[in-house]
């Protein structure tokens, strides 16, 4: 094979080679591009996570402010009882400084 014949087959080869290349990369990107249906489906989703973010900050803004305000009323009432048990020790040592004082004089 002369010098010619050699540039020549090497040539086609690579031509070939070029043309398979291109054809394999054209099927490539024609199977794996993304539609216009598939761009608004990905958008319809994006916005459906949005929304689904927003209504989830409002349940945890909710539940926030509905356990302060649970806290806020057990220390109230904790506080009252408290208050109860207290008046009603006293009424009791009162009862009791009376009886006794009824029963020494008898």
């Amino acid at each position: 094979m002369d010098r010619i014949e050699f540039v020549t087959v090497t040539a086609i080869i690579l031509f070939v080679t070029f043309g398979l290349g291109w054809a394999a990369n054209w099927l490539v990107h024609r199977f794996t591009r993304v539609r216009q249906q598939d761009l608004g489906e990905l958008d319809r989703m994006a916005q459906a996570l949005h929304e689904a973010e927003l209504i989830r900050d409002q349940a945890i803004d909710y539940v926030e402010n509905r356990e302060r305000d649970l806290t806020t009323r057990l220390a109230q009432s904790e506080a009252e009882l408290a208050a109860a048990m207290d008046g009603l020790r006293e009424a009791r040592a009162e009862a009791e400084y009376y009886r006794a004082q009824l029963q020494g004089t008898q």
